[in-house]
């Protein structure tokens, strides 16, 4: 379904996993749009979207993508941790689909995130599981997960540099950021032998 949010490129999809929730009228930030499918799934669902992405290409395509579709989404160029723009706890929900692994501080990420997010508002994110990182695809285990890379991947007919981080260590940042996890989930996909995807949910302090 085109109005539905993709966790990865085939899936799973939110109508599977149910981690946000209704979005309708909701502010709804998305870290990482590329070319913009889940925020515009996200702005068919009745959400005021803001999607930021750090290529140029990548955001032309998602305007053309949101005209096609007839909807309104905000549409910024820059870091992912560069969210100066966004007022303190003013965004109901941030998402990152496939992203976060290209970033080297995440970190700064979660921080920012926990900034812009409304007291007890849900972080959802999703990226490269740190196993399938170290696996060829033969199934044979290539490099060490404690080895942080980067290392270099094919994405989307390019390659993109990613960093393999245990969940351990996200869990630890998200947490010293003041996300505090409810949902950690590493989906299985059809003939996978390990999961190719890691999903959370965090959510900022309750007021």
């Amino acid at each position: 379904m085109s109005d539905q949010v993709a966790y990865a490129p085939g899936g799973p999809f939110e109508r599977e996993l149910r981690l946000l929730g209704d979005v309708k009228g909701k502010r709804v930030l998305e870290l990482g749009c590329g070319t913009g499918a889940n925020a515009v799934a996200l702005a068919q669902q009745g959400a005021v979207v803001i999607g930021i992405d750090t290529s140029d290409a990548r955001l032309a395509t998602a305007r053309e993508r949101g005209d096609g579709a007839e909807v309104r989404v905000d549409w910024h160029h820059g870091d992912l941790a560069d969210l100066a723009f966004l007022r303190a706890d003013s965004i109901d929900l941030v998402v990152s689909i496939s992203t976060l692994s290209e970033v080297d501080d995440i970190a700064r990420v979660f921080r920012q995130v926990e900034r812009v997010l409304k007291p007890n508002a849900p972080f959802v994110c999703s990226y490269d599981h740190p196993m399938a990182l170290c696996i060829d695809a033969n199934g044979t285990l290539t490099r060490s997960p404690f080895d942080r890379g980067p290392v270099e991947v094919n994405r989307a007919g390019g390659s993109a540099l990613v960093y393999v981080r245990t969940l351990a260590d996200v869990f630890t940042d998200l947490h010293r950021a003041g996300l505090r996890v409810d949902t950690l989930l590493e989906p299985r996909t059809s003939g996978a032998r390990i999961p190719s995807t890691v999903v959370w949910r965090a959510r900022t302090d309750g007021a």
